[in-house]
Formats: structure tokens, C-alpha cells, sequence
């Protein structure tokens, strides 16, 4: 029997248009906008100015603390100017403006494609190279990985669990990256167990992807302590909570970190990265990126830039189709509508999604018919009608008593609302506000 979490989750449409898409390189933009906020923590302070060159790999911003981390260049060129342009968010954010000339990268990084298995570095050396990479999830959430691999005082990793889940519809960045780099994602893996010491790693993948179930469980009998677990497909199998749950029969206990239970959990894209950072001395400038949806006429999975704009992406798979109501940045669960093409690939953007008009617009609200749907598929046990309600009231003390911070923000009480109501929208304000007034307590 396949393993899944034990509480809430749906099955929405897989639409993995582009499954079967091999990663492409895109083509270096002319310019690029690098915000220096694309992690969880302090945004980085910028370290070049206007007419400055720089090289692809180079640092132009500093980590500020200890939950931060560097910024590097995608590109090589002349510094436009340091400024402020909207991201996905849609706010303006600080970041750095580069006109490219050439293709010029910082002599120290290997380019070769040569698989190098050399996992005899130190563990402290590792998360040192790891910070100065600028290593971040790339599963979303965008967390400096260094900060996952220094446990609190008390506390101790036993496992170490990689998500291949990629449960959000739609995407396939991390399938292909399984496929295709599944020995350099092994050697990263090997490497994070050496850096948290310890000497058991479990990769979990959906059952919906058969041939990296299949390839990396070959993979893994020569690698010791390294296993392939098939998991359910079911939404959102990807959350670490759920993936702890899913692998290991733990549960973390509400407002506690993974490591609370002996966990760490790393993403595919992750695993990668840290390859390249300790092998190849390659910093995280670039990452594969899903441009996909049901009108676009070249679903695809790039090798980007950090910087570039989504018009490029977009432009690369065939353009812009006429109907196309929303672009999300992410998946059509999780993902964020932006509100312009100029918005620039970051760490965590793991996808875009086109979609059509019809798709896009959202239906009538009604009232709550309390059919309590939304609380049978909250994986995290939440109510998310009574959460959306204090939202709305503005009622915070409320919320946070009826753990409004455990959220995920998966989406699955909206998806599944008969009555359409913007459940994770209010939600998601109220968590906003109740974080602002515990941050404020801390003061």
C-alpha cells in the first residue's frame, strides 16, 4: 500500500503538460532585474553600484544576518543602476539592474559536464559553502538551506527526506531534474547527510512518476543509506509536514520546526544545488522553470536565469495565447497571479502557469451551506470556514488561538468549497497579521 499524511487532502487534475518535455537551456536576456530579497529572512544588502561590471557567479549582495543569504549574478555585463521594480508579489522590491554583455563567468567555477562524486569534505565546510552559494529551497518556500542544517540547541537530525513530490498541478521541473541529473542529485543528497551527520536518507516521490521511481530507486542500491519511497498521489503530498507524516509516521507538533521530530527536508532542486555549489563551485544563479497551461503551445521546462523576465519564458513556449485569463507564478494551488510579464525569475519561482479565461474566473460567492468540506481536507486539521470568518472580522486573537500560523496555504479548503468562497485569500490576511503581532510581542 502506497505511504501518504494522515489527515485532509484532495486530488485535483494532474495536467503535467510538459512531463515529457526535456529541460532546454533558454537563451541569455539582454537585460535582467535581480531582486535581492528571493529568500525566507533579511533581504541581502546590495555590494555593487551603478557601472560596476560583473561577472556571471560574481556576489552583487551580501547576506545581512544569519537567515539570508547571497546574492549572485546570472549574468555578466555593466550594473544599470540599483533600484526598486515590482516582483511577484506585485510591491516593489529593492534589486539590480544589469545590462548583459557577453557571457562571461567567474574563472573559479567548473563549466564541464564531469559527474564528481568527492563527498570526503568537511560537514562544517559544506554548510559554509552552502551559505556562501546562496543555496535556498527551491520547492517554494525559498528557506537558506544552511539554517535547516544547524539544528537548534537540544535538537538533533536522525533523517534526512528529499521531496521529489512536485504534488501541485501542472509542474514538472523537478520530474525532469530527477531524470536527467538523477546522479548529480545523489552526490548533493550524500553531501547534505554528511553536513547534518547523519547516515539515512529517504527520497519521496508520487507514484504518478513512474520512471523516477524507477531510475533513482536503481540508483540508490549503490549509494549507502539512501532510499526511494512511492508515495500517493494526493494534494498536497509536498508539504514537509505531510512528507514527515507520509514517510516517517511522525507528526510535528503545531507551531514546531521538522527537526522537532528528527527531520530535515530538502528539495530535488536543492539536492542539485548543493551539488554544484560543493562540486562546481557554482552559486545559484539559475534554476528549471515549468512554463505550461492548457492554451500554451509549447508546454515546456527551461534552464533559466535568475532576473530574466517571465515575458521571455513565456515567449520561448510559444508566446502569449489570446485567451489566457491569469499568469501565475508557481502552480494554479499555491501560485500567485502576477501582474506583468516584466516580473523576474527568482530562486522560487518553480513554474509559470498560462491560463485560459474560462479557467481563471472566479464564480459567484454564496453563502457557507456548512457542508464542511474544507475542514475534511485541511491536512493540517484546521476549520477553515471559522478562520476565513475572523479573517474577514479582523478578529486576530481568535485566529491565532485556533492556530492560524499552522496553515500551509495549500488551498485545498478553497479548491474544494461548493460555495466558492475565497477561504485561503482571508486566510492568508489573517495569518499575515496575527505573524505581525507575534513578531511585535518579540520586540
Amino acid at each position: 500500500m502506497l505511504k501518504t499524511f494522515k489527515i485532509g487532502g484532495v486530488h485535483p487534475p494532474e495536467n503535467k503538460l510538459s512531463k515529457d518535455r526535456k529541460i532546454e537551456v533558454l537563451s541569455i536576456p539582454s537585460a535582467v532585474f535581480i531582486p535581492v530579497a528571493q529568500h525566507i529572512g533579511a533581504p541581502s544588502t546590495p555590494v555593487v553600484k551603478k557601472g560596476d561590471k560583473v561577472k556571471v557567479g560574481q556576489v552583487i549582495a551580501q547576506s545581512s544576518s544569519f537567515v539570508s543569504t547571497n546574492i549572485h549574478s546570472s549574468v555578466s555585463g555593466t550594473v544599470k543602476k540599483v533600484d526598486f521594480s515590482a516582483d511577484s508579489s506585485g510591491y516593489p522590491k529593492q534589486g539590480i539592474f544589469i545590462d548583459v554583455e557577453g557571457d562571461e563567468w567567474m574563472e573559479d567555477i567548473d563549466r564541464s559536464e564531469t559527474l564528481v562524486k568527492d563527498i570526503s569534505v568537511d560537514g562544517a565546510e559544506i554548510v559554509k559553502k552552502i551559505q556562501e552559494c546562496g543555496i535556498v529551497g527551491l520547492g517554494g518556500a525559498t528557506f537558506p538551506t544552511h539554517v535547516k542544517l544547524v539544528p537548534p540547541k537540544g535538537m538533533k537530525a536522525e533523517v534526512l527526506l528529499i521531496n521529489g513530490v512536485e504534488c501541485e498541478p501542472y509542474l514538472t521541473s523537478d520530474h525532469r531534474l530527477m531524470l536527467e541529473k538523477a546522479d548529480e542529485i545523489l552526490v548533493g543528497i550524500q553531501l547534505l547527510m554528511k553536513a547534518m551527520n547523519v547516515d539515512k536518507a529517504v527520497i519521496g516521490i508520487e507514484n504518478n512518476k513512474p520512471d523516477a521511481i524507477q531510475l533513482l530507486s536503481e540508483k540508490c542500491k549503490s549509494v549507502a543509506g539512501v532510499s526511494v519511497v512511492a508515495l500517493k498521489v494526493q494534494y498536497p503530498q509536498g508539504g514537509e509536514k505531510q512528507l514527515i507524516n507520509a514517510v516517517t509516521g511522525r507528526e510535528v507538533p503545531s507551531g514546531a520546526l521538522p527537526i522537532a521530530v528528527g527531520a530535515v527536508v530538502s528539495n530535488v532542486g536543492t539536492a542539485f544545488a548543493v551539488y554544484e555549489a560543493i562540486q562546481k563551485n557554482k552559486p545559484l544563479f539559475e534554476r528549471v522553470v515549468t512554463v505550461t497551461g492548457k492554451g500554451v503551445s509549447k508546454p515546456s521546462n527551461f534552464l533559466v536565469r535568475v532576473g530574466t523576465a517571465t515575458s521571455e519564458l513565456v515567449a520561448a513556449a510559444g508566446g502569449l495565447p489570446e485567451n489566457t485569463g491569469k499568469i501565475i507564478s508557481g502552480g494554479p494551488m499555491m501560485g500567485r497571479a502576477i501582474s506583468s510579464l516584466d516580473i523576474p525569475v527568482t530562486k522560487g519561482t518553480s513554474g509559470i502557469l498560462l491560463m485560459k479565461e474560462e479557467e481563471s474566473k472566479r464564480e459567484e460567492i454564496i453563502a457557507c451551506i456548512r457542508c464542511s468540506r474544507c475542514v475534511s481536507v485541511c491536512p493540517m486539521g484546521l476549520e477553515p470556514y471559522l478562520l476565513m470568518t475572523l479573517g474577514e472580522k479582523q478578529i486576530y486573537d481568535r485566529a491565532e488561538s485556533e492556530r492560524v500560523m499552522d496553515c500551509i496555504e495549500c488551498g485545498s479548503c478553497s479548491y474544494t468549497c461548493p460555495s466558492n468562497r475565497p477561504l485561503l485569500d482571508y486566510i492568508r490576511f489573517g495569518k499575515g497579521k496575527v505573524g505581525q503581532i507575534i513578531r511585535s510581542r518579540k520586540k
